[in-house]
């Protein structure tokens, strides 16, 4: 059965209450449960892991390797200067769909640069929470192709 990693970073905890106007009013958990409605239509399972700290994010991605076959990722602040976060992914050679709430390339400039991009499979920017669940059915159709 396939499993997928959803792994947040810093500030994903205070989703719906950190400014709303820009991230929504929806909860991490709110967000997760449609994921899981997600992965039951497609008969795979999500383990969803949250921290604010680096090393705990770098933790759940080298132990992704032989458990998991993909990480819907959205590292948060990490996205703009976390060399450690995008050298961990490139360590386990599983396929990364980056997604951020907000259209990160309509704020400030020091958010338009991600060093995670380069070694994600794509990127979904601005959708909303919306862009979790496309993020997921992208990595699982990415999955199946490779299989086929």
């Amino acid at each position: 059965m396939t499993s997928i990693l959803i792994l947040n970073g810093p500030n994903l905890n205070m989703l719906g209450k950190r400014e709303p106007d820009v991230y929504g009013h929806e909860t991490l958990e709110d967000v997760i449960a449609e994921l899981e409605k997600v992965a039951a239509s497609a008969g795979c399972v999500l383990q969803h892991v949250q921290s604010n700290h680096e090393g705990d994010l770098i933790d759940a991605i080298h132990q992704a390797k032989g458990v998991h076959q993909g990480i819907v990722f959205n590292p948060g602040a990490f996205t703009h200067y976390s060399y450690a976060l995008r050298d961990a992914i490139a360590a386990v050679s599983l396929p990364v769909i980056e997604v951020h709430i907000s259209n990160v390339h309509a704020r400030e400039s020091f958010r338009h640069h991600s060093v995670i991009a380069p070694v994600a499979l794509g990127q979904i920017v601005g959708l909303g929470t919306l862009g979790y669940q496309l993020a997921l059915r992208a990595l699982l159709h990415k999955l199946q192709d490779q299989t086929a």
